[in-house]
């Protein structure tokens, strides 16, 4: 009767030889974003005089000015509390965004956020 129960440690588990098939390696081709990286505090609200990293060439930017969060939510809150002052925000340059473009190759240069 002893001989039909299972023992563990009479089995010998066979060494690993490695012989399975080789890993699989994935690369992913690599992507480079290009930055725009702003030095010194020469953006501002207006057109500024900068080397332009794309062309090369002393420019003076070309500036569009787009509405962003902050412009959104005073008009919002304009419009909560007094409605007809509800589109200022929109007419005012100081609660947009100055996003800055090179006049000869229209690169990105950088923004201006107040």
């Amino acid at each position: 009767m002893a001989s039909n129960i299972y023992d563990p440690k009479n089995e010998t588990v066979p060494p690993y030889t490695g012989g399975g098939p080789p890993p699989v390696v994935i690369t992913q081709p690599t992507v480079a974003y290009q930055v725009p990286v702003i030095v010194g505090g020469q953006m501002g609200p207006k057109p500024a005089p900068i080397t332009c990293r794309s062309c090369n060439q002393q420019i003076v930017t070309r500036v569009e000015l787009k509405s962003s969060t902050k412009t959104h939510l005073f008009a919002l809150l304009l419009c909560c509390v007094f409605f007809p002052c509800a589109c200022l925000p929109y007419c005012i340059d100081s609660c947009h965004n100055a996003d800055h473009y090179c006049p000869n190759c229209n690169a990105y240069i950088g923004s201006y956020t107040n």
